[in-house]
């Protein structure tokens, strides 16, 4: 199936590895020129690499390190991603953290940290990029959130800032159809990756994730970052024209909701 992606630029924000790294993957195999992001510079070499490997060449991949919960480090992502492809017709939001436990051990500053690495790089990401997406006609924008923005689970403050994802995506589809831009969120469930903090739980309590994933996980195991970065580049493109506004699990049914 051709996606009609050919050429189309794209950020992905935290794409060093795990599901920004799968998301930037499936773009450039589908034909996306890609900017990479993050902190580390030797990660996100080898991720460039890899990304370039299966994109058609290292000229059709940028990496660029910036912290993205900084806004000038932002600016210097989507700024440079214009200056090396010509504009911007697809973001991946894709960076969060958050800290804290129960509500009394949770401090003011937890719950500070988890808005300005969660939520507020979303919104400023796509403050800078709608601008370029307008002026080639549209684009699509993809937020990272989780099932657990969508039902009770994970940390309190996780559980807060995934479901304002989801809310922020559903308020940017509203305001920017006009301008022909598509806004979702996809929503996770339980991924395995080498780094990730599942692989680490797994790591310290095998045994524990073993009683989980019997418990938690019908199919029997963990998702995949690719079956995630797989959705998202179908959300990205023209064969989802007629879909906008709404968030996609991507859990094996781990999911309660309905």
């Amino acid at each position: 199936m051709d996606l009609g992606l050919r050429d189309k630029v794209a950020v992905v924000t935290g794409s060093s590895r795990g599901l920004g790294l799968a998301t930037a993957r499936s773009l450039a195999a589908s034909g996306c020129r890609v900017c990479v992001c993050a902190r580390g510079e030797g990660r996100l070499r080898e991720a460039a690499h890899e990304v370039g490997v299966v994109g058609g060449g290292a000229e059709r991949v940028l990496p660029v390190v910036a912290d993205v919960t900084d806004a000038d480090g932002l600016r210097s992502v989507v700024d440079g991603t214009v200056a090396a492809f010509g504009g911007l017709d697809i973001l991946v939001n894709n960076v969060g953290l958050a800290g804290g436990s129960g509500l009394l051990e949770t401090s003011d500053e937890q719950w500070q940290e988890a808005f300005d690495q969660t939520l507020l790089p979303a919104v400023r990401a796509s403050k800078l990029a709608v601008p370029h997406m307008q002026r080639r006609g549209g684009g699509a924008i993809v937020i990272i959130a989780s099932i657990f923005g969508r039902e009770a689970g994970g940390r309190m403050t996780y559980n807060t800032m995934k479901a304002a994802d989801i809310s922020l995506a559903k308020s940017l589809a509203q305001q920017l159809a006009p301008s022909n831009i598509r806004v979702n969120s996809v929503s996770p469930g339980s991924i395995l990756f080498e780094g990730g903090s599942w692989w680490r739980r797994q790591q310290s309590d095998p045994a524990g994730i073993a009683e989980f994933i019997t418990r938690e996980l019908p199919f029997g195991r963990f998702g995949k970052p690719e079956e995630v970065g797989d959705v998202v580049t179908f959300l990205c493109s023209a064969r989802a024209s007629w879909i906008s506004g709404t968030s996609i699990v991507v859990d094996g049914c781990q999911s309660r909701a309905f």
